[in-house]
């Protein structure tokens, strides 16, 4: 019986997931999204309160939030970013300890003080906020609600339909390795978009290269083993944005 009702879980659990394919012209691909794209304008908008929070609120110069606004409006409405589903909004943290840049679903983007006071020129600032401004266009953040339903779906039915917890732990480490590799796959295709959307808008994609080394330099890229990292490896990302650079000129005529 424990068997039957791991199976059925199992089941439910993967046809759940291949139900919610979508195209994304974007990335030019398919993929499977866990949420619809006014559930992730929402649940970024209902975030940006704790994230306010956890990082000491906004910068208080209004001079540079401007220039944050500026130049990431400027990516999103002058390049293949644009999409009128998203609403894209800039904050500059206050906190100038933490060196850091993330985005919420459905447009709300994130620059700590911290990690803003590193550039030298408006390229590299361009640069990041394309990279984030690239998760929110590729939907990684449904993509990866989409894969985490997923993986406790099938951990569920494997812990019922086994009964040994032995099992259940291996299955977890595995579950939990998946989900690393597939974060990182984000992280070099948020960089390549990025590269494409900073051009579109005038920027120097080597901006983006420098960006890199600002955070390796910074202490950012942290050297671990790239398998075991949510991150590529420094020189491994560099190396995929010059790719992306090369490969600009075509992919703008396609």
């Amino acid at each position: 019986m424990r068997l039957i009702i791991g199976l059925i879980m199992m089941i439910f659990s993967l046809f759940s997931y291949c139900g919610s394919r979508e195209y994304n012209p974007v990335t030019g691909s398919h993929q499977y999204i866990g949420l619809t794209a006014r559930q992730e304008v929402a649940l970024g908008v209902q975030s940006v309160p704790e994230m306010l929070k956890q990082f000491g609120g906004l910068h208080p110069d209004a001079r540079l939030q401007t220039q944050v606004d500026r130049v990431g409006m400027a990516v999103v409405k002058n390049s293949r970013a644009a999409d009128p589903r998203w609403q894209y909004k800039f904050h500059l943290l206050s906190d100038a300890k933490t060196i850091n840049a993330f985005a919420l679903p459905g447009g709300q983007i994130f620059i700590t003080a911290g990690l803003y006071r590193l550039f030298n020129r408006e390229d590299q600032l361009a640069a990041v906020l394309a990279h984030e401004i690239a998760h929110v266009a590729a939907r990684h953040s449904a993509q990866r609600i989409a894969k985490s339903k997923l993986t406790n779906g099938l951990l569920n039915a494997v812990m019922v339909g086994s009964g040994d917890a032995t099992v259940a732990q291996i299955t977890a480490l595995a579950g939990e390795l998946v989900n690393m590799k597939f974060s990182r796959e984000d992280e070099v295709e948020a960089d390549r978009l990025g590269v494409f959307f900073m051009t579109d808008a005038g920027y120097d994609p080597e901006g983006m290269v420098e960006l890199m080394e600002v955070l390796e330099k910074s202490g950012g890229g942290a050297r671990m083993p790239e398998f075991f990292s949510t991150h590529p490896s420094p020189d491994n990302r560099i190396e995929k944005i010059r790719q992306a650079i090369a490969e600009y000129a075509p992919a703008s005529q396609g």
